[in-house]
């Protein structure tokens, strides 16, 4: 998923994705370079959402903060249109992977390619399986239940024969026994991290907990947002943070802080370093402040409450905590505000063109308090070396209708082992496939 900068792909301006009616034929496009828009222009709304078409933000292209500003504009979800799927670059097939599931967020490729699935509402994680490789699991399956709003997910140790599954709880981080093969859990979790306090759930605001195991295995990490929009007291002072600990849960220290909310943390598979996809603050106008997806900096403060985006004061802690301006990190990629940037992934596999390679993707919830919407897509984040390039590229779009009703809206993505994208849907219950196909095996 390299550099979806995509330039091989000339045709990646104006692109259509499948139909319905046709969700096997790959996707057409109007020959002619990819769309770069910039400034105000980037900041746009889904009416500018288009397979290919690139964003780049700078943090000079910021607004003045404007609290009147501020909009409630939470989406109409409705059932999917006939005739309406969604769309991806030319030469890439979208097709529905598994139907039926229960609210899915995070899902996670497993050693033998099982896909796992938190079903967070329920309590509860699935598990699907493909074994013949045709883009649809013959066995769909719970694996476990009566958990507490699970989140993250990963496999321990990394490689092909872990013994554990960690689940990253609204509570605590998790660990069940797991073999490859293994369609049911055994026995009940065993409790490594609390993530409370005193005894007391450091519940409320954002209930998210995202983990992820460095390549060697010797670091979790595990992402908690804030409590609030941008306020600081007590209840706040474990929070809006990623935290480091052993596979035993064992050392627990804070990695960086300062974050809102890093929704999504990812491994990039090539340098080891640790990502995250954030949704910033709310209440200072449509264009501020805007999500974002970075490398995170071990020790690294991130803005939070009383700053953003580098050393911009946020109006409501005016003249508060000076000494932290300079500290303050600019994130790496600056995604259109309130986007609500779920989890994200590095792309791994072979099927997709080398342009690809080594590149995020991250899902993009969709917006509830902008006055024209965004987000309501999976984002590609080109990455060069190991260091985003800044911009960003539509690359699953379209679940937003004319009227601005929602269809759909992506929460998870992982790669599945025959290489195609996997992204869950929690409006419409499903996982959709993206896969490509080249003038070969069309």
């Amino acid at each position: 998923m390299k550099t979806i900068q995509l330039l091989c792909f000339s045709s990646l301006a104006v692109i259509h994705g499948v139909s319905a009616q046709d969700a096997a034929t790959p996707s057409l496009a109007e020959p002619g370079p990819p769309k770069l828009l910039t400034g105000n222009a980037a900041m746009g709304d889904w009416t500018t959402d288009a397979p290919g078409v690139r964003r780049h933000l700078r943090v000079g292209d910021l607004p003045e903060p404007n609290e009147k500003e501020s909009a409630k504009n939470r989406p109409k979800e409705v059932k999917r249109p006939e005739g309406t799927w969604p769309k991806a670059p030319a030469n890439f097939t979208v097709t529905q992977f598994a139907t039926g599931l229960k609210k899915p967020r995070v899902i996670v490729t497993a050693p033998n390619g099982d896909i796992f699935v938190a079903e967070s509402k329920a309590g509860q994680i699935s598990l699907l399986r493909d074994a013949d490789g045709d883009g649809k699991p013959e066995l769909q399956t719970v694996f476990a239940v009566g958990l507490n709003q699970p989140f993250g997910l990963a496999f321990y140790p990394p490689g092909p024969e872990p013994t554990h599954l960690y689940i990253g709880n609204t509570d605590a981080v998790v660990r069940l026994p797991y073999r490859n093969g293994q369609t049911e859990a055994e026995g009940k979790p065993d409790k490594l991290v609390e993530l409370s306090e005193g005894g007391q759930l450091t519940g409320g605001g954002h209930w998210t907990r995202d983990i992820v195991f460095s390549k060697d295995g010797k670091k979790l990490f595990i992402a908690i947002g804030s409590k609030s929009n941008v306020d600081w007291n007590k209840e706040e002072e474990e929070r809006a943070r990623i935290f480091e600990t052993g596979p035993e849960g064992q050392d627990k220290r804070v990695y960086a802080w300062g974050i809102r909310n890093p929704v999504g943390l990812a491994i990039h598979p090539v340098t080891g370093e640790l990502w995250a996809s954030v949704n910033e603050r709310d209440e200072l106008g449509d264009n501020l402040v805007p999500d974002y997806v970075t490398k995170v900096k071990e020790g690294g403060f991130y803005g939070w409450p009383w700053y953003y985006m580098g050393g911009h004061q946020d109006p409501r802690h005016q003249g508060a905590k000076p000494e932290l301006k300079e500290k303050v990190l600019t994130p790496d990629v600056i995604l259109q505000a309130h986007s609500a940037s779920l989890d994200m992934t590095f792309y791994d596999g072979k099927q997709f063109p080398a342009a690809y390679r080594q590149d995020g993707f991250a899902a993009e919830h969709g917006s509830w308090n902008r006055s024209r919407r965004t987000g309501y897509k999976v984002v590609q984040i080109p990455v060069k070396e190991g260091k985003a390039t800044g911009e960003y590229v539509d690359f699953l779009t379209g679940f937003v209708t004319p009227d601005g009703d929602v269809w759909g809206r992506p929460v998870g993505v992982t790669v599945a082992k025959d290489g195609a994208l996997l992204v869950s849907d929690d409006t419409g219950d499903c996982l959709w496939r993206v896969a490509y196909e080249s003038a070969g095996n069309r």
